[in-house]
């Protein structure tokens, strides 16, 4: 696959500016990926099936809501406006957690922020890559800055969580979604680029086999880490590990994730995303393994962590750029947000309701088991879709 489509570009990107909305965003997701469902057993009591299920919500809101703002930045060509407008109303919705925890309440709160806070980034996503233009491989040194935030967030956060109680897991998510509507006044529209193929239309590209395995590939991936996402910090509490010592652990994923993100562009230029991605999806189905079985194992631990370098930053990466060519042109930002509303939507929305099932009823190592079968699907699917796009986009 070419990583160079367009043949021009007449400024150079901004770099830092775009890295700001990244490291907001992710530092974001370093409180709420690791803490929220802490804060939702300790304070409100929610059982692990009532976790699965609020955070099924809100992976739900990933389906919907980035292809709605998708459609809506395509047609209007204001994308910059549609991710202000569902970052401030992310921020309106989120203050409703200080008015009360209950079941329904957190239900509907979840489905509303979820539904602004997931919309943003897909088209941000179609925005940075429209600034770097030719410079499409070095989308990995701008989203390291997110890893970045994700890391700052889940190892300092839980010093103030000591001394201040969990409640705090609120204030800090309160501060970063407002800083992230502030990012998005640092950076300008850009307007796509024309491309020989912006005639075509979405239903056509995703009538190819290829392109539908594709996403189905994306989803089997992000079901697979519904127990991950969900239930990790819970399950190494279980397990005698302290809260600071999780902080790390998620730290040391995301570490691993920054390393990955500073050679990608080489990685692609030599191997091609078609191959990078299949690889991603052998070494998902290995770590879940790890995890399940040998979690008390410190070495195997660590190395499990190290894979997230491979099962969400290789994995994003290699899957960004080749959704970015599947879908050219005006259909950029719907390919972006049908890639995550399929894969972290979709497969995330499953993946965290059955494993808050399968946590109860079944155990967390039967659940990891599960998440490996679930991944080791998507490898197969992926196998064929990436042999037949590689074909297709000249790699």
């Amino acid at each position: 696959m070419n990583p160079n489509p367009f043949t021009s570009s007449t400024a150079k990107p901004p770099y830092v500016r775009l890295s700001v909305f990244y490291f907001a965003y992710f530092a974001a997701l370093g409180v709420f990926v690791p803490y929220w469902t802490v804060y939702l057993k300790k304070v409100t009591g929610f059982s692990a099936a009532q976790i699965g299920e609020l955070m099924a919500v809100f992976m739900a809101s990933k389906v919907i809501a980035p292809f709605i703002w998708g459609w809506l930045a395509d047609h209007t060509g204001h994308r910059l406006r549609i991710i202000r407008l569902a970052s401030l109303l992310a921020v309106l919705c989120f203050v409703g957690v200080y008015w009360q925890q209950s079941y329904g309440w957190m239900v509907l709160l979840m489905a509303g922020f979820g539904f602004f806070w997931n919309a943003s980034l897909p088209q941000f996503e179609a925005l940075t890559l429209n600034h770097l233009g030719t410079h499409i491989g070095r989308y990995s040194w701008i989203r390291l800055w997110g890893s970045i935030g994700f890391i700052v967030m889940v190892v300092g956060l839980p010093p103030l969580l000591e001394s201040g109680g969990m409640t705090r897991v609120v204030d800090a998510m309160l501060v970063l979604f407002v800083g992230i509507w502030l990012a998005t006044w640092l950076v300008r529209d850009k307007p796509h680029h024309a491309h020989t193929e912006t005639a075509s239309r979405l239903r056509e590209v995703i009538r190819q086999p290829a392109v539908w395995m594709l996403l189905l590939a994306c989803a089997l991936q992000q079901a697979s880490h519904g127990a991950y996402y969900t239930f990790f910090s819970l399950y190494l509490e279980d397990h005698g590990y302290s809260r600071t010592f999780t902080g790390w652990m998620w730290a040391l994923g995301v570490m691993a994730e920054v390393v990955l993100f500073l050679f990608m562009h080489r990685l692609i230029q030599r191997f091609g995303a078609e191959r990078l991605f299949v690889l991603a999806m052998l070494l998902t189905g290995i770590r879940w393994l790890l995890l399940g079985t040998w979690v008390d194992v410190l070495a195997v631990l660590l190395l499990a962590q190290v894979l997230h370098a491979a099962t969400y930053g290789l994995f994003h990466a290699s899957a960004i750029h080749v959704v970015h060519h599947v879908f050219p042109g005006r259909l950029q930002g719907r390919g972006q947000a049908l890639y995550s509303g399929v894969s972290f939507g979709l497969g995330g929305a499953l993946g965290s309701l059955l494993s808050g099932y399968g946590w109860e009823t079944l155990g967390a190592t039967q659940t990891f088991y599960i998440a490996t079968v679930t991944v080791n699907v998507g490898l197969f699917l992926s196998l064929y879709a990436m042999r037949d796009l590689g074909r297709r986009y000249g790699q």
